[in-house]
This record gives structure tokens, sequence and C-alpha cells, in this order.
């Protein structure tokens, strides 16, 4: 298997079939967190690769497959390309999740069932975050086709196309599948191939890592001679990554001496890299990869990295304990049954804020029509000209609001 080259979400209501759909692409179930196999939803963002591939001597669509022999003629199929599948949770209170999850995707698959009416909350707020977060390449995924009648997936194809009237999706093909049954999924592959391109990237950059999973590998019990160092997951945005690098993780770890609280970048070594399941020298950027560390796993331990960056030293983006934000709101609160009108933002006012893989609170400290300083509870580590995602508290939950631009 190649090296992934694109990252492509799987978003979406919960229980539309996102993960079944991983899986059928894959072979790989991307919930493994046991409170996850418990409750049948994806609580972290999951991650899976495929190898798509196309038969020389079959016609479209049926040429198009993730088998290394063609099921029409048994003939060997050619690699086309390898990509990774973020599997972002639907559930509204993974809203945060998913919307670190969006921030490394190029581009997005936006599963909806056949067997509901469109849009349920979350396919809504999904699709706002894609609009919002500017993700255009979008192919939408009509599921479950298999438990309605042909009369009710044609109703349900119109109910989608006013839906993603006026959005980033309107012209998205609309490709109807079964998961489960492994309906369509030629033509899922052809219509990914032609609307999901492998973006250009900047390989002669320093690399540029954002983190979305972090790890120990270690089981239990496991003896200090033979334990390994810890493992961080994500994406490279540019630049290339080595076996041997020296790696700095910003913001780091956080340090409390004298009442006062400071992060203090990581210093660490690459000791391996997985990429498309295979060990490699240089990862490049597009896909997903898994980096071993020579760091002590307790820094790694359950996620705690996530949302940091890692870079050669000296070269990552500034901390930001603070930041001036350039504010575009949305007109409406999605994802709720009575949308209300969105207020400006005020003085003192708490927001969840989503940056790269990020997701930190900040406490407005001044405000203005267009523009809110924002002190944040943790610190990020990010450009002048990032995309931050909003999120106000309304009610119990916390809800998509706009986007801001850090300013200098």
């Amino acid at each position: 298997m190649s090296q992934p080259c694109v990252n492509i979400g799987m978003v979406g209501h919960v229980d539309h079939g996102k993960t079944t759909l991983v899986s059928a692409l894959s072979g790989v179930w991307t919930d493994t967190h046991s409170e996850e196999l418990k409750r049948g939803i994806s609580i972290r963002l999951g991650y899976a690769d495929a190898t798509f591939r196309k038969c020389p001597n079959c016609p479209e669509p049926q040429c198009y497959t993730v088998k290394d022999t063609c099921e029409g003629c048994n003939e060997p199929s050619e690699e086309l390309r390898t990509v990774s599948f973020v599997d972002a949770p639907g559930h509204e209170t993974l809203m945060a999740t998913m919307l670190s999850g969006a921030a490394i995707m190029d581009g997005a698959m936006l599963v909806i069932a056949a067997n509901e009416t469109c849009p349920q909350p979350q396919t809504k707020e999904h699709l706002m975050a894609l609009n919002i977060i500017g993700i255009k390449n979008i192919v939408i995924v009509q599921n479950k086709i298999d438990l309605v009648s042909k009369e009710k997936v044609i109703e349900h194809y119109h109910q989608i196309k006013e839906f993603v009237k006026g959005t980033v999706a309107e012209d998205a093909p609309i490709v109807p599948i079964s998961a489960q049954q492994n309906i369509n999924i030629d033509a899922l592959i052809m219509t990914m191939e032609k609307v999901i391109p492998t973006p250009v990237h900047k390989n002669d950059k320093p690399p540029h890592m954002l983190i979305a999973r972090s790890f120990d590998i270690n089981k239990p019990g496991t003896s200090i001679k033979n334990i390994s160092g810890g493992v961080i997951g994500g994406t490279l945005t540019e630049g290339l990554l080595h076996a041997g690098d020296e790696l700095e993780i910003r913001p780091g770890r956080k340090v409390e001496s004298d009442g006062a609280t400071r992060w203090v970048p990581i210093r660490t070594k690459v000791s391996m890299i997985i990429a498309g399941k295979e060990n490699v020298d240089e990862a490049t950027p597009g896909g997903l990869l898994a980096v071993g560390t020579t760091l002590d796993p307790t820094l790694t331990k359950s996620d705690s990295l996530t949302g940091q960056v890692a870079g050669l030293p000296e070269t990552l983006p500034p901390i930001h304990d603070d930041f001036k934000l350039e504010l575009h709101l949305l007109e409406r609160v999605v994802g709720v049954s009575d949308e209300e009108e969105i207020g400006p933002i005020k003085t003192s006012e708490p927001l969840m804020l989503n940056v790269g893989t990020a997701t930190t609170v900040g406490v407005v400290t001044s405000a203005r029509k267009d523009i809110a300083e924002v002190k944040l509870k943790r610190p990020v580590c990010a450009e002048i000209g990032s995309t931050v995602a909003i999120s106000r508290r309304v009610g119990s939950r916390w809800r998509l609001i706009g986007v801001g631009v850090i300013e200098a």
C-alpha cells in the first residue's frame, strides 16, 4: 500500500452509517474505544486507510474497487491512490470532536440515511461546519437505500437537494448506496476520484504536523526495558518528516510552580513512522500517520497531546494565550429544533474555540461589532490568519455560531 495522500472526512447525523461505510471501503471498524462499542456510536475520531483501485478492462463504474482482483473479470486491478478516512462522531454532544476532525479534512462525504427525513439536526450542523471551515470538495452519500422503497429514495433525494440549496454542497453529487449490503460502492469510489482531488502539498517547507490522537501503546505489566515511547497520530499539512528527526511539540506540557501555570514545549525524537499500515523512513503530507517518539508514554496516553502541533525545533507557529479574532457569525443557530437568531458576542462570554485539531475555551475580554479579543483557558499553537470555529453555550450544549480569523 502506498502512503495516503488525502484525508476524506465522514460526517453526518449519528447512526446514519458513517462507520459502516468506512468499514465497507477499508475493512477497518474505526470504533475501537470500549465505550463506543458499548453505545454503538463514535466518540473519538476514527481513522482507516483504503487504496482505491481500477480494473483496466471493465466499464465505469464497475471498474472501481478496493480489491486487488476485479470482481467482474478476475483480472488484477491497478492502484490509483491511498486515502485516509477521518470518521467524525455524529452525536450532538461530540461536535467539538467533529470540528477538530474537520481541520485535517481535504474533502468530505456527508452521509445521510434514506430511512429518515432530511435534514436531521446534526446533518445540518455538520454541513454548516464544512461550510464555515471551507471544505468545498463534498460527496453526498445517500445511505441505507436497501431499507426503503424506490419511491421513498427518490422523495428523499429531493429533500437532500432542497436542504443543500445555497450551501457549499449545492452542486455536490448524490450517490445512493447501501454500506451494509455493499451496494454501489464502486460508483462512490468513482465519484470520490472525480470530486475530491489530491491536494498540492508544499514538500519544500519544514514539516508541520497537526496532532489528532496520542497513545501509550504499552500493555500493562510491560517491563521497563521493553517499554516503547509515546505515539502521536495526525496529519502532515506540509513538509517531509523522517525517522530520526528532532521534534518539537507545542504548546507542550503544563508546568505549575509558585502558584503560576506555564506551558513548556516538548522536545523528542522520531523513532518510527507508520503510514499506510507500513513502517516508512519518510512521511509525506496528506494522509494520516502515526509517529513513534522517544517520549515518556505517560505524556501521550489518553489523547493528552491532541490539539498540539509538532515539527522541527524553532520552525513552529507561535503559542497564543490570547488572540484577537475577526468575526463572521451565522444568522441562526443550527442543530436545534427552534433555530434562534445569533446575537452579538459579548464581553465576559465563554466560547468554545476549535483551532486546527485543538479545542479550547476562551473568555471574551473585549468585543466590538466584528472583532473579539479572547483570553484562552488552554493555549494553542497557530499561525496568524488561521481559521477558528466558534461555538456558544445554547441551553446545555455548545452550538456552532460562526468562524473567526486570528489577527496579528
